[in-house]
């Protein structure tokens, strides 16, 4: 079985074309892409898919815990195909988001207090990326 129609599938999602297209592209592009850059990617190769389906569909994924909405950017909200714990990072200049690891006892929930339960947890950092600051690997 396809990967992206389990990952559906698995997270009780019926597996339209548009869904896993939208799915496929998230779990391929780990740009943290915004509804227009899904729109403008996958468009040409699906010329009836709307923003209107693209809004669904995400909206969707993100209640069925698919896909990560990551409000890192106070502009945009990105989307995030990757379910791995793992941090965020928004360049400032170049406003690209980038995965970054945890740091080490983030990803538990033995700091809660009794009682809580964590069910979604979002870690960023922003700042200036090494390509930005001149110090990227040449």
């Amino acid at each position: 079985m396809d990967l992206v129609v389990k990952h559906l599938m698995d997270h009780g999602i019926r597996p339209s074309v548009q869904r896993v297209a939208i799915m496929r592209y998230l779990m391929e592009h780990r740009t943290h892409p915004t509804v227009e850059d899904i729109y403008r990617d996958l468009h040409d190769e699906m010329p009836t898919l709307s923003k209107t389906t693209i809004y669904n569909t995400l909206s969707l994924l993100g209640e069925k815990d698919a896909l990560s909405l990551l409000t890192i950017d106070s502009k945009n909200i990105h989307y995030d195909g990757d379910m791995s714990p793992h941090a965020h990072f928004l360049c400032r200049c170049c406003h690209r988001i980038f995965d970054v690891a945890l740091p080490l006892g983030l990803d538990s929930d033995g700091m809660m207090p009794v009682g809580f339960s964590i069910e979604h947890s979002h870690v960023y950092y922003d700042g200036v990326c090494n390509m930005c600051s001149g110090k990227g690997q040449e």
